[in-house]
């Protein structure tokens, strides 16, 4: 099953399923690949004959890097723009934001939305930054996440730029980020921000390479996966990492803690991770060789951790179920539909397309 959508003059970032309907996904664009000029989200509905419409859209200044559905409100629509701020638009308006975050010094990369407390949402940022904020607060962040403090020894610390932030699904008080500096961080929100002491974790993901994406299982709280420019997909188990990481010592202190890894699953970075939302062990990348693809965690079965890995089992497809190759250009932005057949998902990229396919059939 391919079902598509074309977007004319723009280039698709990122999309998101509505936590609501299984037939609306909201779709952020850019013109001009995103590089300059307006950007547009399109609210678009899936007909029960295999169309999809167009039932909204909202003419935006600058290019919206990322899309999240309001978790309280069925109508709603926040995204990340690159003039520095965060729109959120009603679905059942036209033209205007119903209110606009103002508080990042650069493009907003990210957002994404609580799944436990449903009145707030995270933000990061090219400025380095990450920012936790409340729907009825639009003038200033609740707080700022940074992670300057404990990188400046890293490799790559002058690459500040905080590609995306994200809530655990299991606990609404920890927050990951990954960054061009290749380190990801995990934050405690309860902890005191000063001096950025709720930072608990912190640790070198991709090779030293800019870590574009980053998310956490929705079944087993202390596994998440990361991608990036080394091409490598790398999945994490917090409770191995070790105190002396956060010294940050040396690329080969935090090996015991990766308990699997995919070596040139794609030919080019991988720019989204997504856990299944049905499956403890698949997980969705897409990368800017034009190709999305789901893969098998094999390294857990769904009931017990089975002590296999991805490159030294299944060393025909490295436990990759499915590769889409519809794409014609860099694929950025991928979900998984909530509702109905657990292997229904969609892709965008700066094709213009965006397709709705199973990925598991």
């Amino acid at each position: 099953m391919f079902l598509q959508y074309y977007t004319k003059g723009f280039s698709g970032y990122n999309l998101q399923y509505s936590p609501y309907y299984d037939d609306k996904i909201a779709l952020v664009t850019g013109s001009n690949f995103g590089l300059v000029g307006n950007g547009k989200l399109f609210i678009l509905s899936i007909e029960p004959n295999g169309q999809i419409l167009e039932t909204n859209s909202f003419l935006t200044k600058d290019c919206p890097f990322d899309v999240a559905w309001n978790e309280s409100n069925s109508n709603q629509v926040l995204v990340a723009q690159g003039d520095g701020t965060l729109r959120l638009f009603d679905t059942n308006l036209k033209q205007y934001p119903i209110a606009i975050f103002k508080g990042h010094q650069r493009e907003v990369l990210s957002c994404d939305w609580s799944l436990v407390n449903k009145d707030r949402f995270v933000s990061s940022s090219w400025d380095g930054t990450v920012k936790l904020w409340s729907p009825a607060r639009t003038e200033n962040s609740l707080f700022t996440l940074s992670q300057e403090d404990k990188s400046k020894n890293m490799v790559n610390s002058d690459k500040n730029c905080i590609y995306q932030a994200k809530f655990s699904p299991h606990d609404d008080n920890i927050v990951i980020a990954s960054s061009g500096s290749s380190i990801v961080s995990l934050y405690d929100l309860r902890i005191n921000t000063v001096n950025n002491n709720n930072i608990i974790c912190q640790f070198i993901s991709n090779s030293g390479l800019e870590t574009l994406c980053c998310d956490f299982n929705k079944y087993r709280p202390h596994i998440i996966a990361t991608g990036g420019v080394d091409n490598r997909i790398k999945i994490w188990d917090l409770r191995m990492l070790r105190s002396d990481q956060t010294k940050f010592k040396g690329l080969n202190n935090n090996v015991t803690s990766c308990v699997n890894e995919i070596i040139n699953g794609h030919a080019l970075a991988v720019r989204q991770i997504k856990w299944s939302p049905h499956s403890s062990h698949h997980f969705m990348t897409t990368s800017y060789d034009m190709t999305a693809c789901i893969w098998n965690d094999l390294s857990f079965n769904g009931k017990t951790y089975t002590g296999r890995n991805n490159m030294t089992h299944d060393t025909l497809n490295h436990g990759c179920v499915k590769r889409m190759t519809r794409h014609t250009e860099f694929v950025f932005g991928a979900d998984w539909s909530l509702w109905g057949d657990p292997g229904i998902v969609a892709t965008t990229a700066w094709d213009g397309y965006t397709y709705i396919w199973n990925a598991l059939r």
